[in-house]
């Protein structure tokens, strides 16, 4: 009787998770490059309306019948884009509100039962634009009470 001392040389296990990623591996590189590229700066991207301050719901719908107006028409250019494309032709392809310099403040109080007053002050490291008006809430008149706010519902109502 012969005792088999020797022990079985085991291969060792392969680890199933670490050949998986091996394989793989540059694919899921590739994956993320492309999400890192492309999909960060979108979901990153700073706008006007995304520097507001937070609001009560009554000052949100006067923000938003002020914001979505588009002149008598109805058809067009909205105050919103007009601030914003006046705010892209003083700062050419600049990325203006990731600035942090940039500040963007608003504000909105009641005058009476129907009117509100809007105050909109953009100010960045070249200068500042302010916009004041007056919102009638019941009927959707706006009234400007500064030069630059006149100018911005003239385009807006001009704008064909």
């Amino acid at each position: 009787m012969v005792k088999n001392n020797k022990k079985k040389e085991e291969k060792p296990k392969k680890n199933d998770f670490k050949s998986f990623l091996r394989k793989r591996a540059p694919i899921y590189l590739v994956i993320i490059t492309i999400f890192v590229i492309f999909a960060i700066p979108e979901l990153t991207k700073s706008d006007l309306q995304s520097r507001f301050p937070e609001l009560t719901s009554e000052q949100k719908q006067v923000v938003d019948i002020l914001m979505n107006y588009n002149g008598p028409n109805e058809s067009g250019l909205t105050v919103m884009e007009a601030i914003t494309n006046r705010i892209n032709e003083e700062y050419p392809d600049e990325k203006i509100f990731d600035n942090k310099k940039t500040i963007v403040e608003l504000a909105v109080s009641k005058i009476n039962d129907e009117e509100y007053h809007f105050i909109l002050d953009f100010e960045s490291y070249k200068g500042e634009l302010n916009y004041d008006w007056n919102v009638n809430k019941i009927s959707g008149k706006i009234t400007s009470n500064n030069q630059d706010s006149k100018h911005i519902i003239d385009l807006v109502d001009f704008y064909d």
